[in-house]
C-alpha cells in the first residue's frame, strides 16, 4: 500500500501522525474524564506500529534528554530552595511518599511476579510518572541477559504504563478529591478551613490564556488637573504624596504637565512645585488610587501626558536585598515611581500587603518606567527582562554537560550502576535551573518555549516508543494479563491513602496544603485539579509545587532502583 510504503520510507511521518492524532485524541473529555495526552499518543503509536515503521533509536533518545533536561530547568529553582526552611517538611513529606511508592510497586512486582521491565512500566502508570518509562527503558537495557529477553523487558514496559495509566489518573482523582476531605472531617470543614487561610492569598487565580487577560489592572497610571480646593496654593511632589500616605495609601507622582505651555516634566523630584492648573500623572495599585481625589481635581482622560511606555518585569528577591517586608521595601527612595503588580512563591501568586514578607527566591513583578525599574531591580535581587528568545547554546551545553555526568558508573559488585545518559540530564537541568534562579542573566527558556520542549519531547519519545513496541505489543498485552491492573491498583491507592493520613496526623499541614501535598508527591495534576474544584479554593497549590518538584526528580531514581531491585 502506497501510504504503509511512504510511512516505512519516511518515519518521522509516522510520529507527527502519532503525534497529531494523539494530542487530538488525549483532549477528548467522556462525562469530564479525558484519556490524556501521553496515554493517547502511546496508544494511537501502537495502532501505528501495525505498519512495521523503523524509526530508529536517536530521536527517541535525543527528545527525551530534551524533555528532562527542561523538566529540571522548570522545577530546579523550587526543588533547591525546598532545601531549607519551612519547604523542608514538605521536601521529607514528598520522599516518604516516593518510598511508599516504590515500596508498593516492590511488593505488588514479587506478588504477581512480575518482571523488571513490567514492574517499571507498572510503577510508571500507576504513579502517572510518565519519565519513569524512559528511565527504566534506559536501565533495563543495561541488565545483563539474552537480547531477546531484555527486548520483552523492554516492550512490557509501554504495555504496563498504558494498562495502569488509566486508574492511575482516576484513582488519585477519587482518592485527593472525594475520600481525603472526609478523612480529615468532612468537605464542609476543610472548605471552611481553606476560606480562612486564603484570606492572605491572592483572591485571583493566575489566568494561562495568553489571549485573555483579568480585567482589573493590578497597577494603573491616571492623570488629575490640579484644580481642587487643597490646590488653593502651590504645594510640592512631597506634600502631595504625604498626603495620600496620611490617608493609608502610596501613591507617586510620575509625570507632570504645566498648565503655561504645556511642558511635560519627567524628572519628578520631591521639592517639585506642582501649581494650580497643572496635571499630574499619579502611579499606584489600582485599589491605592481609586478613591475621593476631589480635593486634588478632576480625572483627565485622553491627554498626551499619559502617552509613555511602561514596562514590567519580573525580579527574583536577593538574599542580599534590604527589605523583609513590602513595606520595608516601599520605604526605600529607589521604589519611587514603581509599584508592584504580583508576588509569587513557589508559583503561587501573593497579595503584595504592606506586611507581606519577602524571602530570597520570591518573584516580584514590578511596573514602571525603564528607568525607575532599573534602580529597584538592582536593589532588590535579579532582573528577568521578558524575551521571546531561548538561550540554545544553554540548554545544547546543559545536556552535553549532564550526559557526561550520566555516563560515570560506579560497580555494586556484579551490577554497574550509572545515572545514565537520562538521569544526567535531569540533574544538569536542575542545577543550571537553580543557578539561573540565583541570576537569571543567562539560560533564558521562555514558558511557552518550555511547553513545547516539555510536551513535544516526552510525547514524541512515547510516539517512538508506540510505534516501534506496536508489532509486539499484543504478544506483550496477552503475557501480563490481568495481574498488572491489580498491581497497579495496588500501587495507586495504598501509598496515596497512606500518604493522606501521614500529611495529616504526622506533617500536621493544613488540610487544604495536605491534599495539594499529595497530588504533588504523587505527580497527578488532575488530582490537584478535582481538590481545587471540590474546595473551591487554588490553596492547595500551595502544598503541590515542592512536593511535585522533588517526586518528579526521585520517581525517576526510584524507577531505576526498582529496576535493579527486581532485576
Amino acid at each position: 500500500m502506497w501510504l504503509v510504503e511512504t510511512f516505512r520510507h519516511t518515519p518521522a511521518l509516522a510520529v507527527f501522525l502519532t503525534i497529531g492524532v494523539g494530542f487530538w485524541l488525549g483532549k477528548l473529555k467522556f462525562k469530564g474524564i479525558a484519556l490524556g495526552t501521553v496515554t493517547a499518543v502511546l496508544i494511537v503509536g501502537v495502532l501505528v506500529g501495525q505498519m512495521n515503521i523503523d524509526v530508529g533509536g536517536p530521536l527517541k533518545t535525543v527528545s527525551f534528554l530534551l524533555f528532562l533536561f527542561c523538566i529540571g530547568y522548570s522545577v530546579g529553582p523550587q526543588f533547591f530552595r525546598s532545601l531549607r526552611g519551612d519547604g523542608l517538611k514538605e521536601v521529607i513529606f514528598a520522599v516518604v511518599v516516593c518510598v511508599m511508592i516504590l515500596g508498593a510497586a516492590l511488593g505488588a512486582a514479587y506478588l504477581f511476579d512480575l518482571n523488571p521491565g513490567q514492574a517499571v512500566g507498572m510503577m510508571a502508570g500507576a504513579s502517572t510518572a510518565s519519565p519513569v518509562v524512559g528511565a527504566g527503558e534506559d536501565t533495563v537495557a543495561s541488565l545483563s541477559g539474552s537480547p531477546e529477553t531484555i527486548q520483552a523487558m523492554k516492550d512490557a514496559i509501554p504495555v504496563c504504563y498504558a494498562m495502569t495509566y488509566v486508574f492511575g489518573t482516576l484513582g488519585a482523582v477519587w482518592l485527593l478529591g472525594y475520600v481525603g476531605p472526609a478523612m480529615m472531617g468532612g468537605l464542609d470543614k476543610v472548605k471552611k478551613m481553606t476560606r480562612e487561610l486564603e484570606k492572605t492569598l491572592s483572591p485571583a487565580s493566575s489566568n494561562a490564556d495568553p489571549a485573555s487577560f483579568i480585567a482589573c489592572r493590578p497597577v494603573a497610571f491616571r492623570a488629575y488637573k490640579a484644580t481642587g480646593s487643597w490646590m488653593s496654593e502651590p504645594r510640592s511632589v512631597s506634600d502631595l504624596e504625604t498626603k495620600f500616605l496620611d490617608d493609608g495609601r502610596r501613591i507617586t507622582v510620575d509625570r507632570m504637565l504645566k498648565a503655561n505651555g504645556g511642558e511635560i516634566i519627567d524628572a519628578i523630584t520631591p521639592d517639585l512645585m506642582i501649581a494650580r492648573g497643572d496635571t499630574v500623572v499619579l502611579a499606584g495599585r489600582r485599589e491605592m488610587i481609586v478613591g475621593d481625589n476631589d480635593w486634588l481635581g478632576p480625572e483627565e482622560a485622553g491627554v498626551k501626558i499619559l502617552n509613555f511606555p511602561v514596562e514590567d518585569v519580573d525580579v527574583t528577591v536577593a538574599r542580599s536585598c534590604p527589605a523583609k517586608t513590602v513595606r520595608e521595601l516601599f520605604d526605600n527612595k529607589w521604589m519611587d515611581g514603581v509599584d508592584i503588580k504580583r508576588i509569587v512563591r513557589n508559583d503561587v501568586p501573593l497579595n503584595p500587603l504592606a506586611e507581606t514578607e519577602l524571602h530570597p527566591g520570591d518573584i516580584i513583578e514590578l511596573v514602571g518606567r525603564k528607568k525607575d525599574l532599573d534602580k529597584a531591580a538592582h536593589e532588590i535581587g535579579y532582573a528577568d527582562p521578558k524575551t521571546l528568545a531561548t538561550d540554545f547554546v544553554f540548554i545544547g551545553i546543559g545536556i552535553l554537560l549532564g550526559g557526561l555526568l550520566g555516563a560515570l558508573a560506579i560497580r555494586l559488585g556484579n551490577v554497574s550502576v550509572s545515572l545514565g545518559a537520562s538521569g544526567g540530564a535531569l540533574v544538569s537541568g536542575l542545577v543550571l535551573g537553580w543557578l539561573r534562579s540565583k541570576r537569571p542573566v543567562y539560560g533564558a527558556i521562555p514558558k511557552a518555549s518550555l511547553w513545547v520542549f516539555n510536551n513535544l519531547g516526552l510525547n514524541m519519545y512515547i510516539a517512538v516508543i508506540g510505534i516501534a513496541s506496536g508489532p509486539s505489543f499484543i504478544s506483550a498485552f496477552s503475557a501480563v494479563g490481568p495481574k498488572i491492573f491489580l498491581a497497579g491498583l495496588i500501587v495507586t491507592l495504598v501509598p496515596l491513602f497512606l500518604a493522606i493520613l501521614i500529611g495529616h496526623k504526622i506533617f500536621k499541614f493544613h488540610p487544604a496544603v495536605t491534599l495539594g501535598c499529595c497530588a504533588g508527591a504523587r505527580k497527578t495534576t488532575a488530582g490537584l485539579g478535582a481538590v481545587q474544584e471540590r474546595l473551591g479554593s487554588s490553596v492547595p497549590a500551595l502544598g503541590y509545587t515542592i512536593t511535585y518538584a522533588v517526586s518528579n526528580t526521585l520517581l525517576i531514581i526510584l524507577g531505576i532502583a526498582l529496576v535493579l531491585l527486581t532485576a
